[in-house]
């Protein structure tokens, strides 16, 4: 009984990595990466619908994307989608398709990005700890009521304590790899 619910908690810390390696994924590091489209939705006949739904998205070059919307009427929207994001790139019509080119990163724009990042490892690693407590909180309510014993209690507190700093550790190094290729020139 306790290693199901102790795997619920479990699956919710592996949630919180996933969600800050998509933030990472979308953030630019000087190469084309389809990703950083991901959070941009395009107003398509009235609804915000996601770029990836509406056009082919592919990267004849390691700089550039090209975005090739299956009809035509959505290219306007798309083109406005970007340059009103947070990219930074303003995207080049040639009537069919949109031309994003990503610039080499300044050591000051590089630097930026990388605190950017950490703030998501931070917010991920809060994320996990609130995890580990609202679980602790759960098995002290078990103990109470008797469900279980004042040892399973003090395991399941160990074992969580071990769970959260093996995802923190998994945290520092995905955002290691990522400072890495940030830093990269």
């Amino acid at each position: 009984m306790l290693k199901d619910e102790y795997k619920v908690y479990e699956e919710k810390m592996k949630k919180s990595i996933d969600s800050v390696a998509g933030d990472f994924a979308a953030v630019r590091a000087g190469r084309a990466n389809a990703a950083v489209l991901d959070r941009i939705q395009a107003d398509y006949y009235g609804s915000p619908t996601p770029i990836q739904q509406i056009a082919a998205i592919s990267s004849p070059d390691p700089r550039t994307l090209l975005i090739s919307p299956w009809d035509k009427s959505a290219l306007r929207p798309i083109e406005r989608a970007i340059q009103n994001s947070d990219l930074g790139i303003h995207p080049q019509n040639d009537g069919t398709s949109l031309r994003l080119s990503f610039p080499q990163l300044t050591e000051e724009r590089r630097k930026e990005l990388v605190k950017q990042i950490r703030k998501y490892a931070e917010g991920g690693k809060v994320a996990i700890r609130n995890i580990r407590r609202d679980a602790v909180e759960h098995f002290k309510k078990l103990e109470k009521k008797s469900e279980i014993t004042e040892d399973d209690l003090k395991t399941a507190e160990k074992d969580l304590q071990k769970l959260t700093d093996d995802n923190c550790k998994a945290l520092d190094e995905l955002l290691a790899k990522k400072e890495k290729e940030l830093m990269a020139v």
